[in-house]
């Protein structure tokens, strides 16, 4: 039996594809700046604002979009200027994000199956209108990020040769800031808040087992992540397990087999270069032992 014949699965694998392509082209920038966690951080500052969205019984996804939004643009603010370190900020809102988003679930009318949907995703209950959303703030994230790929990857590599080159850095790391809310915000419905780095982290750390440029590294991620994404929720249908757990297991499976694969070759490359031929030591020289 064909279960994408149904509205309600095509919509789960539209909208896991929309995600599968984008998460990884915002996630190359955050593993650039080593930030590869500030995704969780940001998601359970969506969590709050998922609660305030079901409490004051307007659009949970929009109303995330702005907590998580005020959420990034806080950490990169208190990165840049405060005195309080960057990892210390994402810890504050990591706790505060979570504890927020609980307290106001339970103060709303909402079932504790909600809470879940978020936390752990619910590709097969995403609405039209879900949809809508995850397309259009998709396909305007992955503009962005490769229009304005050069500028974003020299201020990731190297933040003062940008800025000497004339870049608006503060302008691009709210940028990726927002861009991370944006990805954050729409993969909840997908993997849930706290799988949300996986999509935007592995896809990239697989790329970069056997891609050495930006570009192509860039360019395997969301290949990557788009097999994961149409991978996981096809498995999730046939298996019926979690659509947001089998499409994260997915890649980290495709991790894994990257990783043993590019060693293995790795290892046959050097076996098979000849060996150095041994050179006499020069009569001046002392030899030892």
């Amino acid at each position: 039996m064909d279960l994408f014949q149904y509205d309600f699965m095509l919509r789960a694998l539209v909208g896991a594809l929309v995600i599968g392509l984008a998460a990884p082209a915002l996630g190359i920038y955050l593993v650039q700046r080593r930030l590869a966690l500030i995704g969780d951080g940001i998601g359970h500052v969506a969590l709050t604002g998922v609660g305030a969205g079901l409490l004051l019984n307007r659009s949970p996804v929009l109303v995330a979009v702005l907590a998580a939004t005020l959420g990034a643009v806080v950490i990169e603010l208190v990165r840049a200027y405060g005195r309080t370190s960057g990892d210390l900020a994402l810890a504050l809102l990591f706790y505060g994000g979570i504890a927020g988003g609980v307290m106001l679930v339970g103060l709303s009318d909402a079932s504790s199956g909600s809470l879940n949907a978020y936390l752990f995703g619910s590709l097969t209950t995403t609405s039209p209108g879900d949809l809508v959303t995850i397309g259009v703030l998709g396909a305007v994230l992955l503009v962005t990020m490769l229009v304005l790929r050069p500028a974003l990857f020299a201020v990731c590599h190297d933040e003062e040769y940008a800025r000497v080159s004339g870049l608006p850095v503060r302008a691009l790391n709210l940028l990726i800031a927002v861009g991370t809310a944006v990805t954050v915000t729409i993969a909840m419905r997908a993997v849930g808040v706290l799988l949300i780095s996986a999509l935007m982290v592995v896809p990239v750390a697989t790329a970069q087992q056997v891609t050495r440029g930006f570009r192509s590294t860039m360019t395997a991620a969301m290949a990557l992540g788009l097999f994961a994404a149409g991978a996981g929720v096809w498995v999730a249908a046939t298996a019926d397990t979690a659509p947001g757990a089998s499409v994260v297991l997915v890649a980290i499976g495709s991790f894994l087999a990257v990783a043993l694969l590019a060693a293995g070759v790795r290892s046959l490359r050097r076996r098979g270069r000849p060996a150095a031929p041994a050179t006499e030591p020069a009569e001046h020289e002392v030899v030892l032992g």
